[in-house]
């Protein structure tokens, strides 16, 4: 496993299944668990700390209203945390503030609400560095990314 994904409510599965999928287009091991860093800090840490020693490098966390899981995270490793701020009250600026103003030197990598795609971006993205194969992978996906867009575009539009 080289990725875990963690979010605090089962409610959270639609919003995270999006870094899976973008996990699943590239090849990339991923484990999901639905812990709380509130009702079962203990397990989440043993969870945690098992996700490290199995091989995980890069930790995406979703989570919602306090949004604390990304944070604890962060907090009890030195792997790369990826928050995911899920929408609940406030339109989920609440989460997005609680995650991205993390305390200086316990970092957390912060992408859009309910972005959980670009977490996953992000985790291809960083295992990339190291990872030739994933880099190629990467870089083709870019390319047909560019490609694409100028085929439906670029030759403008009808309005």
């Amino acid at each position: 496993m080289k990725v875990a994904i963690f979010f605090g409510s089962k409610s959270d599965t639609e919003v995270m299944k999006g870094a899976a999928n973008c996990l699943r287009e590239f090849g990339v091991e991923f484990k999901a668990y639905v812990l709380s860093a509130h009702r079962v800090p203990e397990k989440l840490t043993e969870t945690l700390m098992e996700a490290e020693e199995n091989g995980c490098e890069v930790v995406i966390a979703g989570a919602g209203l306090a949004a604390h899981l990304p944070g604890v995270i962060a907090s009890q490793t030195t792997m790369p945390v990826i928050g995911v701020p899920i929408k609940g009250a406030v339109e989920g600026l609440d989460a997005l503030f609680s995650i991205v103003q993390m305390p200086k030197s316990i970092p957390v990598a912060t992408v859009g609400i309910n972005n959980s795609y670009n977490a996953g971006m992000l985790a291809v993205q960083m295992l990339a560095i190291k990872d030739s194969s994933l880099r190629e992978k990467l870089n083709k996906f870019r390319l047909d990314m560019k490609s694409k867009f100028i085929e439906e575009n670029g030759e403008g539009i009808d309005l």
